[in-house]
């Protein structure tokens, strides 16, 4: 009976622990592959709008438009002809979720308005906490983290950049996120 007892709580347990499982998501690059760990646990709603714009295919043929070395890389919503592709609508901002803009994390990209996040996302390249919600900034919402590639995304960083129409900061040569897929889909509660 104790035996059966223990079995039981062992298999508990490890059924608990692959619940807290988060979706690890791979992005095939022009300059080499990122994968990516979404924190569905504590981003939900980023995370799940990231992981449906990959299941829609949506990130394929995007590029990493803007890039500021010490800073971050964005991508995730043009086209390599600088073009704005149609997105879903706005999500609501998760900033407040406790998760620091450190390097190596994903974060929604927006405008001023604290709730227009849509596809745009960033990759911190160093620690960025003035991004991290406080008391007069709304923040910018971390919802995952590089877990292999980051030395390509610090590649990207050396990339030459410059104007492009009104966009600053464009990588002179495109850097195209080719596909992104999901690896491991969080296993849902």
């Amino acid at each position: 009976m104790l035996k059966k007892s223990l079995v039981a709580v062992a298999a508990t347990c490890m059924s608990m622990a692959v619940m807290a499982n988060n979706t690890i998501v791979e992005m095939k690059t022009s300059m080499g592959n990122i994968e990516i760990e979404l924190f569905n646990d504590k981003a939900p709603i980023s995370a799940k709008n990231f992981e449906d714009y990959t299941k829609a295919k949506f990130y394929n043929g995007t590029i990493f438009h803007r890039v500021i070395p010490g800073f971050m890389v964005q991508g995730g919503g043009m086209t390599a002809d600088l073009i704005e592709k149609p997105t879903r609508p706005a999500i609501q901002n998760e900033s407040s979720n406790g998760l620091s803009n450190k390097r190596g994390t994903l974060a929604m990209a927006r405008t001023n308005l604290p709730h227009s996040a849509t596809s745009q996302f960033f990759i911190n390249v160093v620690d960025n906490n003035f991004l991290d919600r406080s008391t007069n900034n709304a923040g910018y919402a971390v919802f995952g983290q590089v877990t292999k590639g980051m030395d390509v995304v610090d590649k990207i960083t050396k990339v030459p950049t410059g104007r492009a129409g009104p966009h600053q900061d464009v990588p002179k040569q495109p850097i195209k996120i080719l596909s992104v897929n999901i690896k491991a889909a969080a296993v849902q509660k």
